[in-house]
């Protein structure tokens, strides 16, 4: 078996050749999966095939990678070549008949966009990504004029035309001239600058009217188009999966890089999880003809509004399975871009204000499950693009991508409601490291009750407090006034961070009810972790702390006996409470609290 699908690889090589090229060669686990779902699809035309990616990481590895690297050093190919070529050519305003006094050129990983005002001009990338395939020129003209076409429903005034690009022995051509048809371009006509929805946002210039605007032209979209029976099965969770699943494939050579492991798994359990969770949902979705041909794209970009005119363009042309999805998921992407952006006030209020509008009350209960695979989506697309645009700083990409997962994280675990993530337990269970790992994969600011204590007592944080000032230092008045002070930062903190992590024992009933009003006052959610730890693990970890230089807490063996007996068990919290064992390492315990957190949002 392995032999024959070994076979089969090498007989896909010269097939995927040319379309490698646009990959960076130096991430070679990508480019092998990438080479692998080439292959797989010209020669099986299934959407599933981990068995081929094994081929190619074990059986094939080195010689795989080895090739795939030449593939990609052949910048000197004259396919490549052309390529350059053509993009110069598209970059000089001599080019084009109007003059322009300037052209700015616009790279992605699909596409160069020429700005030669007041035109527009757009052309692929001979790539192909397994979701897209852009690798001959018959089909990009196929998707040149798929793009005119349906863009020309929210944007009929910009898309203008698909030209052909000639090429002859003097060079490139919009002219004919004999030559012969190297390229397409799409046109369009340039829009005013200032006026994008991200440069509005910039400048603070988006409220509720800009919002309520774009809602209005996109319920009369919506509401234009009439669903079939074959778009409307990209409603139900086995049509969807493809999509995630594919996601999640596409970025396990970057778990670890972009996402943490833990993160990963969290966003895969909690997308796979909601699927079987709410197939009722998804199949009431469906049968209130929510399912729609929509944009496929919709964030701040690619939307312009004007005093006269909203304009909403570059919708998914490449792949149907894209666009043929619920309104809910197309404008789950904007407001997942508003969550991005810092102004998770604008995308609540977008996605209120159409449901509202819709009257679609479901709406709100699957649009934290679309943020999340929107997210993960735009985290993707930041990874594609730092392997492969070669003029950009992979960096930047990297980061960008980290960011996104991040926020796919939060969507998973506490939705779009301020959250405070309180971890709790006896002295000694790992609650400050699990705690600032819990904040590092959120990108949530952590808050720590020992901190605070020592801060406001003036004794240094990583200095054990004298013995003859701990009878002050840990009294009843202190640490009333020390879980105040925690709570009243943290929740300040909310104002501009999405959630925060509390770090204290909170082993008083009267402490944990406190919490529980404040954060009703500040219409914030909250949950407890609870972190158990076996009684011998607690001793050996506070003996292990009079040789630790950096300890923060006070509390040593000898104080075990008088601290468990203050404890009071949170048996009041019941659907607030989680219980985790600590026992194991701290990744293994974030991991085991990211996955009850995620369970909690889909129960």
């Amino acid at each position: 078996m392995w032999a024959v699908r070994g076979q089969r690889v090498d007989r896909a090589f010269e097939a995927v050749e040319g379309v490698m090229l646009a990959i960076d060669h130096h991430v070679e686990r990508f480019v092998i999966f990438v080479f692998a779902n080439f292959a797989c699809r010209h020669i099986t035309n299934v959407s599933h095939f981990g068995a081929l990616v094994a081929v190619c990481e074990s059986t094939y590895s080195l010689a795989v990678t080895r090739r795939v690297e030449a593939m990609c050093r052949r910048s000197t190919s004259s396919k490549n070549l052309q390529s350059q070529e053509l993009v110069e050519f598209l970059r000089s305003p001599a080019t084009y008949p109007h003059r322009p006094p300037e052209v700015r050129p616009i790279q992605t990983h699909i596409s160069w966009v020429f700005v030669a005002s007041p035109l527009v001009f757009k052309i692929k990338k001979p790539v192909n990504l397994g979701f897209l395939d852009f690798s001959t020129l018959e089909k990009r003209y196929h998707f040149c004029q798929r793009e005119l076409e349906l863009n020309q429903r929210l944007a009929p005034e910009i898309y203008l035309d698909t030209i052909p690009i000639y090429k002859t022995a003097s060079g490139f051509s919009f002219e004919a001239s004999g030559g012969a048809i190297v390229e397409y371009a799409v046109k369009m006509k340039e829009l005013p600058r200032s006026w994008f929805l991200n440069e509005l946002l910039e400048t603070n210039l988006v409220g509720e009217k800009e919002i309520n605007r774009v809602i209005a032209r996109l319920q009369r979209f919506y509401e234009s188009e009439t669903p079939t029976p074959e778009i409307q099965e990209w409603g139900t969770p086995e049509k969807l999966k493809i999509s995630t699943d594919e996601n999640f494939t596409q970025m396990e050579p970057f778990v670890s890089k972009t996402v943490s492991p833990a993160a990963f798994e969290t966003i895969r359990h909690f997308t796979n999880r909601f699927y079987i969770a709410n197939e009722k949902l998804f199949l009431e979705r469906i049968q209130e003809h929510r399912i729609h041909d929509c944009h496929g794209d919709l964030h701040l970009d690619h939307i312009h509004i004007t005093p006269d005119a909203v304009s909403i363009f570059d919708c998914i042309e490449f792949n149907d399975r894209f666009r043929f999805i619920d309104i809910a998921n197309d404008l789950a992407f904007l407001a997942m871009d508003f969550d991005f952006e810092g102004r998770s006030d604008l995308g609540n209020l977008l996605l209120r204000n159409a449901a509202r509008e819709f009257r679609d009350s479901g709406m709100l209960r699957v649009s934290d499950f679309y943020k999340c695979y929107r997210a993960f989506v735009r985290g993707k697309v930041q990874n594609i693009q730092g392997v492969s645009m070669k003029a950009t700083t992979p960096e930047e990409h990297a980061n960008q991508a980290a960011r996104y997962f991040r926020l796919a994280l939060r969507y998973a675990i506490s939705g779009s409601t301020p959250f405070v993530l309180v971890v709790m337990g006896r002295v000694a269970t790992g609650k400050t490291f699990v705690a600032r790992q819990l904040g590092k994969e959120l990108d949530w600011p952590v808050f720590s009750s020992d901190q605070i204590r020592k801060t406001l007592a003036g004794v240094p944080v990583t200095q054990r407090t004298a013995e003859g000032l701990r009878d002050k230092v840990y009294s009843e008045q202190m640490t009333e006034q020390t879980y105040r002070r925690l709570l009243e930062r943290g929740l300040s903190a909310l104002q501009s961070h999405s959630g925060i992590v509390l770090d204290a024992t909170f082993s008083s009933r009267a402490h944990r009810e406190l919490l529980r009003q404040e954060c009703e006052k500040a219409h914030a959610c909250f949950q407890f972790v609870e972190l158990d730890v076996d009684l011998s693990q607690i001793e050996h970890r506070l003996k292990a702390r009079d040789q630790s230089a950096g300890e923060i807490s006070d509390a040593r063996l000898e104080d075990l006996k008088k601290l468990s007996a203050a404890y009071e068990p949170p048996i009041e919290l019941m659907e607030n409470l989680i219980k985790v064992s600590a026992n194991a390492s701290v990744s293994e315990t974030v991991k085991a609290v990211l996955f009850e957190l995620a369970e909690r949002r889909i129960r």
